[in-house]
């Protein structure tokens, strides 16, 4: 892959999963795959599933550590049995843990979104990187015949990259355990997900989120309470954000909806331009976002009769509250945003103007806060 390519299964301004030392936060998951393997109960295909940005594909790369620097079961011997693994944790000086971290350990194979031929990053895991393990397969085995596969992510498999994957669930090569990370399992199919064992991680609770950005090195925030509110317990959300200018692009839309219903203008074509500058497409994709955040947190205001908490903006709280007072007021509010992620959805398919489409949004939102 062209080093020009970002990695597809890397947030922006994180360390990438192998190179992350702990797994924060997510105890009871690490807990139920080590007490599956200590009773024997080691399944073939598992799937770690959960928000983006939790820690799923870090836990992805601790199992396959472990089990590969682990040695499969061995007779008792002279000194009896070995003692049984409590941790998911593996020497960094392991031959494994260095081979993983350089990318030349032979028992792991990866399965992620590949370039195509123009050298352009595909929007899905296709067949023939999928094809790809059949070659892995068979190679000899070393270090006792175990072999790992991490599917980054399963979501964007295309229909031909998950039936090849399907086949190989459903006929696993010996001592080979795959490891499919899904943020949204339900795109997967059926029989997919019938043929693994689920692990899901939660959202991180804020203590968890602070140690989790302070291992990624990531800077802290003016305000971390808005970071929480936006980030919704994800670390690579947080990270987002953080890189992006987040918290600042979502004060500035907490301002427009605070003018609403008679709208500042000149601050709403300020954001919009700002979100066609060229190079910006992260930050108009992260803006799209952002304006889903704020319609959820006034359909939510609506429905409970009071504001989220804690405050993802100064002032955010009183806005909420004067837009959306009612329940009634409230279904509006989901009903605009079920509308305008749609019309969001349709304009970035058709390459709309993203001037076009970020004011046709704040057109649409100064329609609800008026009616």
């Amino acid at each position: 892959m062209s080093d020009d390519l970002p990695a597809p299964d890397q947030a922006p301004g994180a360390p990438h999963p192998r190179e992350t030392a702990r797994l924060i936060g997510q105890d009871a998951a690490q807990a139920a795959f080590l007490d599956a393997y200590t009773s024997g109960r080691l399944h073939h295909g598992w799937l770690l599933t959960g928000p983006r940005g939790v820690g799923k594909a870090t836990l992805a790369w601790r199992i396959a550590r472990f089990l590969l620097a682990t040695p499969p079961d061995q007779d008792d011997g002279l000194f009896g049995a070995p003692p049984a693994p409590t941790t998911l944790d593996i020497d960094p000086d392991h031959p494994v843990a260095h081979r993983m971290l350089s990318g030349g350990e032979p028992g792991l194979a990866t399965i992620t979104r590949s370039a195509n031929d123009q050298g352009r990053m595909r929007d899905q895991i296709v067949v023939d990187d999928v094809r790809k393990l059949n070659r892995f397969f068979g190679l000899s085995a070393t270090d006792g015949g175990r072999r790992v596969v991490i599917v980054d992510a399963a979501d964007e498999m295309n229909t031909s990259a998950a039936n090849a994957l399907l086949k190989m669930l459903e006929e696993p090569p010996a001592r080979t355990t795959l490891l499919l990370i899904s943020h949204q399992p339900s795109r997967l199919l059926p029989t997919i997900r019938s043929r693994c064992r689920t692990l899901r991680l939660s959202p991180l609770a804020p203590a968890d989120m602070a140690a989790a950005l302070d291992q990624a090195g990531a800077p802290v925030p003016d305000n971390p309470d808005h970071l929480a509110a936006l980030a919704a317990g994800s670390v690579g959300e947080a990270l987002r954000l953080l890189n992006l200018d987040g918290l600042r692009i979502y004060a500035e839309l907490t301002g427009i909806l605070d003018s609403l219903p008679r709208l500042d203008r000149a601050r709403a074509l300020k954001l919009a331009e700002a979100a066609a500058q060229r190079g910006a497409a992260d930050r108009f994709d992260l803006l799209l976002t952002l304006v889903g955040v704020a319609l959820s947190r006034l359909a939510r205001t609506g429905a409970t009769g009071q504001p989220p908490a804690p405050e993802a903006a100064a002032g955010e709280a009183a806005m909420l509250a004067r837009l959306s007072p009612t329940a009634e007021k409230g279904r509006a509010w989901a009903e605009t945003a079920t509308l305008i992620t749609a019309r969001s959805r349709h304009g970035q398919a058709v390459n709309l103007d993203p001037t076009a489409l970020v004011l046709d949004t704040v057109f649409k939102m100064q329609e609800t806060a008026a009616g």
